[in-house]
């Protein structure tokens, strides 16, 4: 009897520890793959999944400062953008696949540019290092354009809409909403290239801190798992309208004007995120799409000492694939 009372009050004290674990927390922003975990949040489905997790709303900028500095156990990032805090001496994986980018990454050029050949000798407004930056390269390159061709001008992308209306530059790099306050601000502004005409170059994370997965591997499993209930509410038509809304009023963007930009994000349901985390080559993988990252992080030294892209990804924490 002594011995049963003694497993009671183990249990107990263990069951109370965990019960006193504090919520996890993740560090989120403005774009449409990673405001749709607001549809979790809202509908209370990590309650049902039976984990404590705090979703911090933040700039992008700031969420990955904060995420490096140990302030969140995890971060919505690209795949990319997770290289440069590696490289930093921020361990991380790359846990759920959200999206890739589908036209909401944007060069948007001002009036009387037509083209990406019309930026020859023209000034670039964009984050120096971040995904716009190689967004930029890879329209360059499309275009028989090198770097060298054009002026680039650091600017934070939430400051980029305003610096294309001031004239202190001929084009900016801007994901969505800004993409859109941009050409809203600037009449006659068009996109000269955006990330549909490269689909896979800029996969959407979420991104977790390696000592946080190994303490609670079993609570981020759980979150994982909501992700692709996120997916299907989106993908329902008797659902999709209530998700927009829900991630519209996030950013303050009427409903129906977030719905027709909603294409530019393809968002990865569970066989989406299986099929773009087996390992291949090419843009149609993430572990190829973060090689070409890779690449373009040393090539324009925003960090000197190549890294092992496989190192940071890893889809074990996802439910098994669908039959």
């Amino acid at each position: 009897m002594l011995a049963v009372r003694c497993a009671l009050a183990l249990l107990l004290a263990v069951a109370s520890l965990r019960a006193a674990e504090p919520p996890l927390t993740v560090a989120y922003s403005d774009w449409p793959g990673w405001t749709a975990w607001e549809i979790a949040i809202q509908k209370g489905w990590f309650k049902e999944a039976g984990v404590a997790v705090e979703f911090v709303w933040m700039e992008y900028g700031p969420s990955m400062e904060a995420f490096q500095a140990g302030k969140v156990d995890a971060v919505t990032v690209t795949n990319g953008d997770q290289l440069v805090m590696a490289a930093a001496g921020k361990a991380s994986k790359g846990i759920v696949l959200t999206d890739y980018s589908n036209g909401n990454d944007m060069i948007v050029g001002r009036p009387g540019i037509a083209s990406i050949k019309d930026l020859k000798g023209k000034k670039v407004g964009l984050e120096v290092g971040l995904v716009e930056h190689l967004l930029l390269l890879k329209a360059l390159e499309a275009n028989g354009l090198k770097e060298s061709d054009v002026t680039i001008v650091a600017v934070p992308t939430n400051d980029t809409p305003q610096t294309l209306a001031s004239g202190q530059v001929d084009a900016i790099g801007a994901w969505y909403p800004v993409s859109g306050q941009a050409l809203e601000l600037v009449p006659g502004s068009k996109p000269l290239f955006t990330s549909k005409d490269a689909p896979g170059l800029i996969y959407d994370f979420t991104v977790v801190a390696s000592e946080s997965l190994a303490k609670r591997k079993a609570d981020w499993t759980k979150i994982a798992a909501v992700w692709p209930r996120i997916a299907a509410y989106l993908a329902d038509p008797a659902t999709r309208d209530d998700g927009i809304r829900i991630m519209a009023a996030r950013v303050n963007v009427p409903a129906a004007k977030y719905a027709l930009a909603m294409p530019g994000t393809f968002f990865l349901d569970l066989a989406g995120n299986h099929k773009h985390f087996a390992r291949a080559e090419g843009l149609g993988s993430v572990y190829g799409s973060s090689a070409v990252a890779h690449a373009f992080n040393l090539a324009n030294k925003v960090y000197d000492k190549p890294l092992k892209v496989e190192d940071f990804i890893d889809p074990s924490f996802l439910p098994a694939a669908p039959k």
